[in-house]
């Protein structure tokens, strides 16, 4: 469970003082979220495993906590007080500490039998150890419905890219989030790495990694995960040697955002065995050809970096109900077209296409604008194919300067391609995808 980030409390001899449970034991118990009894053959014997018990029972009716149980090496049955040492020794306690408290706890243990929990001979230990921390993650996830409801059309998304990452599993994961420019993959990442990154020791996000020198983001990564405001590095071969050094033992959450050379990959997290367990690397990229060492076609279909370590997930456009909620809330400030705009702004989603990007920057450029302008504007877009994304963009940027919205374009260099509205025009001067 440590190992795996969960925190977690297992009580102690010095703790148990008198007859009653209390202080930081009590304290313990009460602020857990998940209770995990183990019950082995002895485990009736002692009157404090029986107290505990029963405390965890009271908290979880008052306080809806969760129980897993594991049955280790007895049966649920015995538990039931059905076979087994456990009703002789109940009848013991019943003549030590009185009727009552045997009776209690006599309670405890015919209620917690009837919860599912695990038997370690139907799986033996090492899965049985998986099953339970998977279990636990799983139930200390909170739910979907609270995920990022500002974001439009990613909560499906999320739990795909979510079951990927194997949360509670051994291991060290790399998870491939691949689709075109434009089409939420930054965004998808940075939610789920907000999201879950307290679950790690040490968490680091790399943005627009194809734009920045490699010893920069080696400096970047150690000084996120190490705490060192100016790591030394002077070569990047240095720079693979510190963090494969230093990060062996830590779990360890890391987004390698905008990759398009395997180098990169191979100077930053080139190996598993780099991170402790539990470690989970995010990569976003337009193109996963680069990823395969035995190819250097140009190939996008190329199924890259066959190793059990990768998963990979392929972003699709949104589809039309999410696009025209996102366009509507740029442009609009609401969730969909106001009446008078509702046919016009349908065709322009789909002019637009699925496309986030597309649909923010378009949407933003409309806000407040005349009829006139919204049938110009999607005049201009029909005249460009739909994957032509960058000359689509270069419209919007063409009408905000022509409108002398001076913030707004400002915002829009910086979000898109830096602070520099020339690495934006250069950009968009290709024939290729945004």
């Amino acid at each position: 469970m440590k190992r795996a980030g969960i925190q977690v409390f297992i009580d102690d001899e010095e703790l148990r003082v008198g007859e009653e449970i209390g202080g930081e034991l009590l304290g313990a118990i009460s602020n857990s979220k998940i209770y995990i009894p183990i019950f082995s053959k002895d485990y009736a014997s002692s009157k404090w495993c029986l107290r505990e018990l029963t405390y965890m029972m009271e908290c979880r009716k008052r306080d809806e906590k969760a129980i897993l149980p594991i049955f280790y090496e007895v049966e649920a049955s015995d538990v039931k007080l059905k076979t087994g040492s456990y009703g002789k020794a109940l009848q013991k306690h019943e003549r030590d500490s009185g009727e009552d408290a045997a009776k209690q706890w006599e309670q405890a243990l015919r209620e917690v039998a009837q919860i599912k929990g695990w038997n370690l001979k139907d799986h033996g230990q090492t899965k049985l150890i998986a099953l339970v921390v998977e279990e636990v993650f799983n139930k200390l996830r909170p739910t979907q419905r609270n995920w990022h409801d500002d974001l439009v059309g990613i909560h499906d998304q999320m739990e795909a890219v979510m079951d990927l990452l194997g949360q509670g599993t051994y291991g060290v994961r790399f998870v491939v989030i691949h689709g075109m420019g434009g089409i939420g993959k930054t965004t998808l990442a940075k939610a789920i790495f907000k999201h879950i990154s307290s679950q790690f020791q040490h968490s680091s996000f790399l943005s627009d990694i194809r734009a920045k020198n490699i010893i920069d983001l080696q400096k970047k990564l150690l000084s996120d995960i190490l705490d060192i405001k100016y790591p030394i590095i002077f070569y990047s071969d240095k720079g693979m040697d510190m963090i494969k050094e230093r990060l062996w033992d830590m779990k360890v959450i890391i987004v390698l955002d905008d990759m398009d050379k395997r180098e990169q990959l191979i100077k930053l997290a080139g190996k598993s065995s780099w991170f402790g367990s539990g470690s989970r690397i995010i990569i976003t990229t337009r193109n996963t050809y680069f990823l395969d060492p035995e190819t250097n076609s140009l190939d996008d279909s190329v199924i890259p970096m066959r190793h059990q370590d990768f998963f990979f997930y392929e972003m699709k456009e949104m589809q039309f109900d999410h696009a025209l909620q996102l366009f509507s809330k740029h442009s609009f400030e609401r969730d969909s077209p106001i009446h008078d705009y509702s046919s016009i702004s349908s065709e322009i989603v789909k002019t637009t296409g699925g496309l986030p990007l597309a649909l923010e920057v378009i949407g933003s450029l409309l806000h407040s604008k005349s009829k006139i302008t919204w049938k110009d504007t999607l005049k201009k877009l029909k005249k460009v194919p739909n994957q032509d994304v960058q000359k689509k963009l270069l419209i919007s940027y063409e009408e905000l300067e022509y409108y002398g919205c001076t913030t707004n374009l400002e915002i829009l260099e910086e979000r898109l391609f830096g602070k520099n509205a020339f690495n934006f025009l250069e950009s968009v001067a290709g024939c290729g995808v945004l």
